[in-house]
């Protein structure tokens, strides 16, 4: 299926080059010339004094809030850098955002208006589904997309014009896996949402680490997109006496889930992914989101690398500069890691901008080759990519949610 996928998105892209040759200005040159001319640069030009950027991210919908995060940090970046030189030419920075709504239907259609608008790049999504969805409007049109949080590897698999900031699914199963094994759990429950990518791949990665390290899960439970009763998922968990019950699901499900779990005397250590840091869980969800441990990307109390330091302190004033920054971050002026992300995300288009000083070829495709050679110091450690377009990591951060907040623990290595 995944070689099935990779021929053709690679046959999709042969044809769109194909079909964006130059030509000349008369058709007796265009004959004469046909078979040795080389054809016109593909993509998005950059023209004017405005280059513009696509955020792609769902700011309503089930995953909204985890969203309006990394649009936050995507924003922030864009006050910090609002202009580029390049070849002797100043250019503005225009963020063009649109809202795909947490819907692989509408993820599309919001794809498609972001390049009728010109943006020469893409930032986003939250969410592996409507990455997924909208990947091959970006790959037709040969605009590269830079993915912030969307862990999944279908993500970026067969697609050479989208990369992204994160670390992959597999690698946070195992993560979430070790850990587990590492505080003694023996068995494991599994809750994932039917439809979604990122849930039910997160979930089978966790589960073929877990039971590789000689765990036994003992329950696979699903539900629907939009389901609010968790109740009898929880009575079939609670009769197989679990260890842990490992469920990667989204804010809103987040909300509901844990308040279920404890009126149903649930006492198995849930454990997340990198969805669940988010202020809402915890105001929702109260006393019932004591004790989840997830792992994530970033920690805001990580003094080790300069970058990251400077960037909390701005970010912080940022986020206290403008309450309604604060209501979209879910009510505080914590840093969240996808904010981070979103950050590093608009900083490697950012960078990969400036490689094209001193060359001619200044369009999207030219942007996606500097892309792939690109090396900096981000926010979330040093960015650069494989021959996939995945950000090469090798390290989570380990939270647990105490007295209400998220406090770190631990970094964690997959075995």
């Amino acid at each position: 299926m995944k070689k099935f996928l990779a021929l053709t998105l690679s046959a999709a892209l042969m044809l769109s080059l194909a079909a964006c040759g130059g030509s000349a200005s008369d058709d007796s040159a265009a004959d004469d010339s046909a078979a040795n001319e080389t054809p016109a640069a593909a993509g998005v030009a950059i023209e004017g004094d405005t280059i513009k950027i696509g955020v792609f991210e769902p700011t309503t919908g089930e995953n909204g809030g985890g969203g309006m995060q990394e649009v936050l940090g995507m924003r922030y970046a864009n006050q910090l850098h609002p202009t580029i030189d390049i070849n002797g030419t100043t250019y503005n920075i225009q963020l063009v955002e649109v809202d795909n709504q947490s819907d692989k239907t509408a993820a599309v259609t919001a794809a498609q208006s972001l390049i009728s608008s010109g943006v020469v790049a893409v930032l986003g999504s939250y969410g592996s589904g409507v990455s997924i969805a909208a990947g091959q409007t970006f790959a037709d049109a040969q605009v590269p997309a830079m993915g912030a949080s969307c862990t999944n590897p279908q993500v970026t698999l067969g697609n050479d014009f989208y990369f992204r900031t994160c670390f992959l699914d597999p690698f946070q199963g195992t993560v979430m896996a070790s850990y587990a094994k590492e505080q003694g759990y023996t068995t494991a429950a599994l809750i994932s949402q039917n439809g979604d990518d990122y849930s039910t791949g997160l979930a089978a990665f966790f589960q073929q680490a877990f039971e590789g390290m000689g765990g036994t899960i003992v329950a696979n439970e699903t539900y629907q997109t939009n389901e609010s009763d968790f109740n009898a998922i929880l009575t079939t968990i609670k009769a197989a006496n679990p260890d842990c019950i490992f469920a990667p699901s989204s804010i809103a499900t987040a909300t509901l889930l844990l308040p279920q779990a404890q009126a149903n005397g649930v006492t198995a250590q849930i454990i997340a992914s990198d969805t669940w840091e988010n202020e809402t869980i915890i105001t929702a969800a109260g006393s019932a989101a004591e004790g989840v441990a997830l792992s994530t990307f970033f920690d805001e109390h990580d003094d080790t690398n300069p970058v990251a330091k400077e960037f909390v302190a701005g970010f912080k004033a940022y986020l206290n500069s403008d309450p309604q920054n604060l209501t979209s971050n879910g009510g505080s002026d914590g840093v969240a890691a996808v904010s981070a992300l979103g950050y590093d995300s608009y900083m490697s288009i950012y960078e990969a901008l400036k490689a094209l000083e001193g060359t001619d070829a200044l369009n999207s495709v030219a942007l996606r080759d500097a892309l792939k050679t690109l090396s900096f110091d981000g926010v979330t450690g040093k960015i650069s990519f494989d021959e996939n377009g995945d950000a090469v990591k090798n390290v989570a951060y380990i939270k647990q949610i105490k007295d209400g907040k998220f406090n770190f623990l631990k970094t964690q290595s997959a075995e």
